[in-house]
């Protein structure tokens, strides 16, 4: 495969209001040129998916302005093909792949090559599209750890959120592990939520979650929230949830009142108002092995990826913009490049 020497990728130096607003698309970026380690490999990139994180990241003061290298180009997940393969490296020139990078780096993956690591680069099965392997990044890993950790066959599991680009994977990967999984979502999206195997469905915009899972009867044996909202419902947790359960949180707004909020949840002691039940906060930890075990299930077909839309390489400002909504169904994924 011959590699140029420059390509296309979204840039941003400096970020004061919005990451869509701060980007720029640079035809001429130079393609990462630094001798790849051992097990890395040089990737053409022809799909990626934007994450929340992507503007997070760069919108927060001391993180967007001094912990990340400029230029920088955002972006974690991937789906691609090798275009050169380091030393030690499993994989072969050529070769399909996905995979996710990781946070706080110069160069993410809204660029047409990057360098992807061993362990966050994994072959794409035959049949997977470049689009749905972009989907499988960080949401799939991050929910597959956090329900193969905490929960097993035969259990009741809450997700909240389950129409978005994580929940669309928890709803399913727990049907997987045989639990009974209750979801929520807006009423447009209850269909789908059902579709991907939720046994219950609750309207968070018509009714009261904490009440109608109280109501039901039937306790909850794990909470994994994709939202962070309304954070009260961390403190209804209780009248719901089983003596054991554990409240486990992927999405999170950020902004003051959520950090004094947590600080009642990791430091005040529970006599005095504090935690009532088991807290933490999901990361997906770069891992082959799961990745792999996550693509063998789509494979089957027990986990599909949900992909709301897929935007081309020049519109990714308003894919940033439709993602910051929070109204998406599954994942939003950007075609970088065309294949070959």
């Amino acid at each position: 495969m011959d590699i140029p020497t420059t390509m296309r990728a979204w840039q941003w130096t400096t970020c004061p209001t919005t990451l869509e607003s701060a980007l720029s698309l640079n035809a001429t970026a130079p393609v990462p040129s630094r001798p790849l380690a051992p097990g890395e490999s040089l990737i053409r990139v022809l799909a990626a998916a934007l994450n929340p994180v992507d503007y997070k990241l760069a919108e927060l003061p001391l993180v967007g302005r001094l912990a990340i290298p400029k230029p920088a180009t955002p972006g974690l997940d991937f789906a691609g093909v090798v275009a050169r393969a380091g030393p030690d490296s499993p994989l072969q020139p050529g070769e399909r792949v996905f995979g996710k990078l990781e946070p706080k780096q110069q160069f993410g993956t809204l660029a047409e090559y990057i360098i992807g690591s061993r362990e966050g680069t994994v072959a794409l099965p035959e049949g997977v599209s470049f689009e749905a392997g972009a989907a499988l990044g960080v949401c799939g890993l991050v929910t597959y750890q956090a329900l193969t950790k905490y929960v097993k066959g035969g259990e009741r599991v809450f997700v909240n959120g389950g129409s978005g680009g994580t929940g669309v994977f928890a709803v399913q990967i727990a049907k997987v592990l045989g639990c009974e999984v209750v979801a929520t979502c807006s009423g447009a999206n209850m269909q789908l939520c059902k579709d991907l195997g939720a046994d219950e469905v609750i309207d968070y915009r018509t009714q009261s979650v904490p009440d109608v899972l109280e109501k039901s009867g039937k306790k909850v044996d794990f909470v994994l929230d994709n939202v962070g909202e309304p954070a009260a419902l961390y403190w209804q947790a209780p009248k719901f949830t089983k003596p054991g359960a554990k409240y486990v949180q992927i999405g999170s707004q950020v902004s003051l009142g959520f950090i004094y909020d947590l600080a009642f949840r990791f430091v005040v002691p529970t006599w005095l108002g504090g935690a009532q039940i088991p807290f933490s906060f999901a990361m997906a930890s770069t891992n082959l092995k799961d990745y792999e075990r996550l693509a063998t299930l789509v494979v089957q077909g027990k986990v599909e990826p949900v992909i709301d839309e897929v935007f081309e390489m020049e519109d990714v400002p308003q894919g940033y913009k439709k993602l910051r909504t929070g109204r998406t169904r599954g994942k939003i994924v950007v075609r970088v490049a065309q294949e070959s």
